[in-house]
């Protein structure tokens, strides 16, 4: 299994609601096993720059693939891209995690 874990900024506080509203888009893709977008709750005492975060999980690589190329994945780009500041992209596999 793949999980893909993406963080976003707004490049305006006021455009998170509208951020997370392009990215809901990407719940409706089917290649996913488990996809989320949530607002960060700003919890830690450390850094709290990030607004919003996307979690998927996905069967293989190809099924990561395909959610990626989907129609609704460019939909969602096109929406949020100018709206956001800052994009962090983190993708692993399950075989991959140290014991």
């Amino acid at each position: 299994m793949i999980r893909h874990i993406v963080f976003f900024t707004a490049n305006s506080k006021a455009h998170i609601d509208q951020i997370i509203d392009g990215l809901s888009v990407l719940t409706t893709i089917p290649h996913a096993r488990r996809l989320e977008v949530a607002r960060n709750r700003k919890t830690d005492q450390l850094g709290n720059d990030i607004d919003i975060v996307v979690y998927g999980e996905f069967d293989n690589e190809a099924e990561l693939a395909a959610y990626k190329a989907h129609e609704l994945y460019q939909e969602s780009i096109k929406r949020v891209r100018p709206l956001r500041e800052l994009r962090f992209a983190a993708d692993y596999s399950l075989a991959d995690v140290a014991p």
